[in-house]
């Protein structure tokens, strides 16, 4: 006769509680080998328990109960090797995304102390540029802006004309208020450029603007957002009109998000020397 285990014993043998696994029973997951008709008594196989012991450690891994029971129902090793290892990058993926919000949590406790040190005033005269202007996501916004400032630096390139600084955006307060708005991507010229494709040639009006430069990625960009609205509310009279942001390390000159340096620009009317 096949050894066997009561529920109980089973449950102390692999750290898996009677209620789990019942559960376990109910979904298919784990099924006693034996179960009384009339008491509804379980009793599991001593072979079972190393079957326990994985379920216990991809559980403890937050892996679902149907990719569990893929994975003990693969065929061959590598497909079981291909589900683990699909659940392995997920989870990866997620510790970053903890990473990064201890990291941003982290800032924002000690951002404010920092911030009104690096803003400053300062005007920005008319400038020739080569622009993208599109009606955009702001979900999408990242990705289009980097697609955006390639194509602009390729037709300059194309063109012959050298650039005159780093590349730059206006955005419409719609973008923000509104998840959805107009955007414009330029790149200073020292000539006019032909227009080409989506790229036409602008003069990027003068503004007067209130600054602040954020280092590293996007994701917590909205700390130097905060910290500049701030500053301005306080210290600046804000006149109506579309933020700017500069470019100033971005990812057409490294793929290192850590290195990038946008300056954030609030549009005001200059009282301070």
């Amino acid at each position: 006769m096949r050894p066997s285990l009561t529920i109980g014993d089973f449950a102390r043998a692999t750290h898996l509680s009677v209620k789990t696994l019942r559960h376990y029973h109910e979904t298919g997951l784990l099924t006693p080998v034996e179960v009384n008709a009339q008491t509804g008594y379980r009793r599991y196989g001593i072979d079972q328990i190393p079957i326990a012991q994985v379920i216990r450690r991809f559980r403890a891994l937050d892996m679902p109960l149907e990719e569990i029971r893929a994975v003990l129902a693969a065929r061959d090793l590598e497909s079981r090797n291909e589900l683990i290892s699909a659940h392995l990058e997920r989870l990866e993926i997620s510790l970053a995304r903890t990473q990064s919000a201890v990291a941003s949590l982290r800032d924002l406790v000690q951002h404010s102390a920092r911030a009104a040190a690096r803003i400053e005033q300062r005007s920005v005269g008319a400038t020739l540029a080569a622009a993208i202007t599109q009606v955009v996501d702001v979900k999408d916004a990242l990705s289009w802006y980097q697609g955006a400032v390639a194509e602009l630096h390729a037709t300059l390139a194309m063109q012959h004309v050298p650039a005159a600084g780093p590349a730059g955006g206006i955005f419409s307060n719609a973008l923000f208020s509104d998840a959805r708005g107009e955007a414009t991507i330029f790149v200073p010229c020292e000539a006019t450029v032909r227009p080409m494709g989506r790229v036409l040639p602008l003069v990027v009006p003068q503004v007067e603007l209130a600054t602040i430069t954020h280092v590293g990625p996007h994701t917590d960009i909205d700390l130097a957002y905060g910290a500049l609205a701030s500053y301005v509310a306080q210290h600046a009279l804000a006149i109506a009109g579309p933020i700017r942001e500069y470019y100033l390390v971005g990812p057409h000159e490294t793929s290192d998000t850590t290195a990038w340096r946008t300056e954030i620009g609030w549009p005001i009317f200059q009282t301070a020397a």
